[in-house]
C-alpha cells in the first residue's frame, strides 16, 4: 500500500476536490450525456462521445483521489529547520546556472511546478530531504545530474 504525504491543508483541499468531483461535476456530466442522448443517433454524436469521455476521466480522477485520501499520511508542521523535511521551504544555489531558487518540498498531491512546489518523490525533493544548510546535494534527473547547495531552510 502506497502512502501519500500531505499537509493538513492539502488533505482538506483533496477532500473538498473529491466532494466536488463526486457531487457537482458528476451530475453536470450526466446532464450533458442526457442532453446529447436526446439528439438521437448516438453513433455519430460527437457531443455524446465527448461527454462520455469526460465522464470516464472524471471517474478515474475520483478513484485516484479517493485512494490518495484513504492512504494519506498527514505531515505535522514543525519549526525544526535543521534539516530538509516534507513541508520545508529550501533556498538553493545552482552553480551551473548561476542562480538561486526556492523550492517547497511537499507530498505528491500538493505539487505545483509553477510555484516551485516539488514532490518528496521528485529528483529535487529526493536529493534535498534529510540534508542540512551548507550541504551540496546531487540531483539525479532523468537525463542528467546536477548539484544544488542548500543556502537556507525555512
Amino acid at each position: 500500500m502506497a502512502e501519500f504525504f500531505m499537509t493538513k491543508k492539502g488533505y482538506e483541499e483533496a477532500v473538498k476536490q473529491l466532494e466536488y468531483l463526486q457531487k457537482v461535476k458528476r451530475a453536470e456530466i450526466v446532464a450533458r450525456i442526457q442532453e446529447a442522448r436526446s439528439h438521437g443517433d448516438l453513433s455519430e454524436n460527437a457531443e455524446y462521445d465527448a461527454a462520455r469521455n469526460e465522464q470516464a476521466a472524471n471517474e478515474g480522477e475520483i478513484i485516484e483521489l479517493d485512494y490518495k485520501i484513504k492512504n494519506a499520511v498527514i505531515i505535522e508542521e514543525t519549526d525544526d529547520n535543521s534539516v530538509v523535511h516534507i513541508g520545508s521551504e529550501v533556498k538553493v544555489y545552482d552553480a551551473d546556472l548561476e542562480e538561486e531558487t526556492v523550492y517547497t518540498i511537499m507530498g505528491t498531491t500538493e505539487v505545483d511546478a509553477m510555484k516551485n512546489i516539488v514532490s518528496n518523490e521528485s529528483p529535487v525533493g529526493k536529493a534535498l530531504l534529510g540534508h542540512k544548510k551548507g550541504e551540496t546535494v546531487t540531483v539525479k534527473a532523468p537525463d542528467c545530474e546536477y548539484q544544488l547547495k542548500i543556502l537556507k531552510i525555512k
